[in-house]
């Protein structure tokens, strides 16, 4: 059967959801999870929507990319088809022409360890870019109390965790009306945002988390410290607590992604009891 290629519409966004969940397990490489397409939602379900393709075959959804920004694809297949030829090929060919409207002629691909295609890129001289770290928390057990006060946030405090958001992020464009859209998209109903507050009442830090079901892993997607609150424990305490939240959703386990460079994040998710597991890059186009 021929492989096909589809920009999803926004009805049929929430189906690319449930399959991108179900393809999380713990013993997989850091790969595209349902939080990245929920984060991605706060620019509407129309955008998100032209942001994501999938390819399928005999009603089959067998890979899924989303577009995150304007410099970045990022593909992940179903997991014993990690290895599919085919596909791969298929995948190679859509990747790398521009015509065929899946990347930009500059953007970079991340692809999870280990894939064919991430060695058919290779192959056609791609390089490796920036260094990520990925790392991982098991939540088989209880989650230690977090050493400050956290707010789940809802529509009457999300304006302290829009704040936090702009405040930890230079360029960040999150407004009260965006965590309005975000928290109205299909993720959304797996997930949490969380805004924590220093002894003087002050929202210091933020997270949102995502599940993506019981017994899968869950993802850290964004997590910030606000820029006058920093050095203080404040970004480790929101992520224990980011990591409770989604233990009680049922998560097998956290996951987060920062880069290598930025050793003030690792250092702080390390501190919040994740691992380091090893560095993975994306992969960047012949120049």
């Amino acid at each position: 059967m021929t492989i096909t290629l589809t920009t999803p519409d926004v009805a049929g966004l929430p189906e690319v959801v449930a399959e991108l969940a179900a393809w999380q397990h713990d013993d997989a490489p850091m790969q595209l999870h349902p939080g990245d397409v929920g984060w991605a939602w706060r620019f509407g379900a129309e955008e998100t929507a032209a942001a994501v393709r999938t390819w399928s075959r005999g009603g089959r959804v067998l890979a899924v990319a989303l577009q995150n920004g304007p410099t970045l694809l990022r593909v992940t297949t179903a997991p014993d088809l990690r290895d599919d030829a085919e596909l791969a090929e298929r995948l190679l060919d859509d990747v790398t022409r521009p015509e065929r409207g899946v990347a930009g002629p500059d953007a970079s691909v991340d692809v999870p360890s280990g894939t064919l295609l991430g060695d058919l890129l290779r192959e056609r001289g791609w390089t490796e870019g920036e260094p990520w770290t990925p790392l991982r928390r098991d939540l088989a057990e209880p989650v230690e109390d977090p050493g400050v006060r956290v707010e789940t946030v809802g529509p009457r405090n999300a304006p302290l965790r829009t704040a936090v958001q702009r405040a930890a992020f230079e360029r960040s464009t999150f407004t009260d009306e965006r965590w309005r859209t975000m928290a109205a998209g299909a993720p959304y109903a797996d997930a949490r945002c969380l805004v924590a507050f220093d002894d003087d009442g002050a929202a210091v830090a933020a997270v949102t988390v995502w599940s993506a079901g019981v017994g899968r892993p869950g993802l850290v997607e964004p997590m910030g410290v606000h820029r006058d609150h920093r050095g203080r424990g404040h970004g480790r305490g929101i992520t224990v607590a980011g990591a409770a939240a989604l233990r009680e959703l049922g998560s097998s386990s956290a996951l987060v992604a920062t880069p290598t460079g930025n050793a003030g994040a690792v250092a702080t998710y390390v501190a919040a009891g994740f691992a380091p597991r090893p560095e993975t890059h994306d992969l960047c186009p012949v120049r």
